[in-house]
């Protein structure tokens, strides 16, 4: 799912640190924001916005932080608002319910180790490139 590769450059240390923060933005903001899940895209959105000409490194990070919040937000959104209709118009819980929460719950656990560890090595200068939203990110972000 995670792969460190060559970027082509060495980022200095001011780089490093703002690439990183990407990530560990998305973190704080689900603390803070639990559990509505649109906290953590708009924390990102706003990060991602006020680094949108800096280096290409940090615009790169800042958009594959800003690509996977856009996943977990349609995913978490059904869980809670499904949540939210068996609590209050009483609808049964089923086992499409639970399956579906267990996996939700899998993914995030999934993604919330894949930030951090994203966020501990691109601090250390080293880039990662996320299964997927690294080629996403390669698109969308240009040189």
């Amino acid at each position: 799912m995670i792969i460190k590769k060559d970027f082509g450059y060495v980022p200095n240390d001011f780089e490093s640190e703002r690439a990183s923060n990407s990530y560990l933005m998305s973190l704080i903001a689900l603390m803070v924001g639990l559990p509505l899940p649109i906290v953590n895209l708009i924390a990102t959105l706003i990060f991602y916005l006020g680094n949108r000409k800096s280096t290409y490194f940090v615009r790169w990070h800042c958009t594959q932080a800003l690509l996977s919040q856009l996943t977990v937000l349609p995913l978490n959104s059904v869980g809670f608002w499904w949540t939210l209709s068996i609590v209050f118009d009483s609808t049964n819980v089923t086992n499409n319910y639970i399956g579906y929460i267990i996996t939700i719950i899998a993914f995030n656990i999934t993604e919330f180790i894949a930030t951090i560890y994203t966020a501990i090595n691109t601090r250390k200068g080293q880039h990662v490139e996320w299964w997927f939203f690294g080629d996403l990110a390669h698109l969308i972000c240009k040189r």
